[in-house]
């Protein structure tokens, strides 16, 4: 009997070691998430009451290697996390080809990429809101795709359209 209590006794050890592994690991990959609005409708009241730009990203999640390529080199690492927390709101207008938006995103996708003449993907755009009379416009600050070198010359083309006056 007190051999099956020790075995039970070390299964429960492994169990909550293996426990709070996997909820540590949780924690990490939440903490490096980014909060992406798909509406711009939304996110514009957040960036003027915050006063930061808006990052307008167009892309094609589900097949756009390029696309695939810039979130796995730039946008999905935390030197990219910590950079827009402190610098803009981030806007993701998604032109997939197996998974479907809804009608009101698609449509606000289409006009928008019409409004920055959007001719291939990833296209980004950083752009401040300015609200006139009830309607917004956008300030363009600048545009870039993707850019070889991780975080680190992403964000430093970036800030060069965010230093401007």
């Amino acid at each position: 009997m007190s051999q099956i209590k020790k075995i039970n006794n070390n299964m429960i050890k492994k169990l909550t070691i293996l426990i709070l592994l996997f909820s540590s690991i949780h924690i990490v990959s939440q903490e490096n998430q980014l909060t992406w609005y798909d509406d711009v409708s939304k996110a514009i009241p957040v960036a003027v009451a915050k006063k930061k730009p808006i990052m307008l990203f167009f892309t094609g999640s589900d097949w756009c290697g390029w696309c695939m390529r810039l979130k796995r080199e730039v946008f999905n690492l935390p030197d990219f996390k910590t950079w827009s927390d402190e610098n803009v709101i981030l806007v993701e207008l998604d032109f997939p080809r197996r998974k479907r938006l809804p009608e009101n995103i698609m449509k606000q996708n289409r006009e928008l990429a019409k409004v920055f003449a959007v001719r291939g993907y990833p296209t980004v755009w950083i752009v401040e809101p300015q609200i006139m009379e009830n309607k917004v416009n956008f300030l363009k600050m600048g545009t870039l795709g993707y850019v070889a070198g991780g975080p680190e010359k992403w964000i430093g083309r970036a800030n060069n359209f965010l230093a401007k006056p």
